[in-house]
């Protein structure tokens, strides 16, 4: 299972796409951070590191 970013609560900061091991987040035009779900696996690093606490298991 994947993780999800809830991109109303995401401020751009980018401390989830810095800590995910696989390189799965990446930036879009609005400086919002998606998941890659199919790169993703599972290991819960980005919604610990979250400052705002928008990721979450999809």
């Amino acid at each position: 299972m994947a993780r999800k970013i809830n991109k109303s609560d995401c401020v751009g900061c980018g401390t989830c796409q810095r800590v995910c091991i696989v390189g799965c987040i990446t930036q879009e035009d609005d400086r919002k951070r998606v998941i890659n779900e199919s790169a993703c696996v599972d290991c819960g690093a980005c919604q610990l590191a979250c400052p705002k606490k928008c990721i979450f298991p999809n």
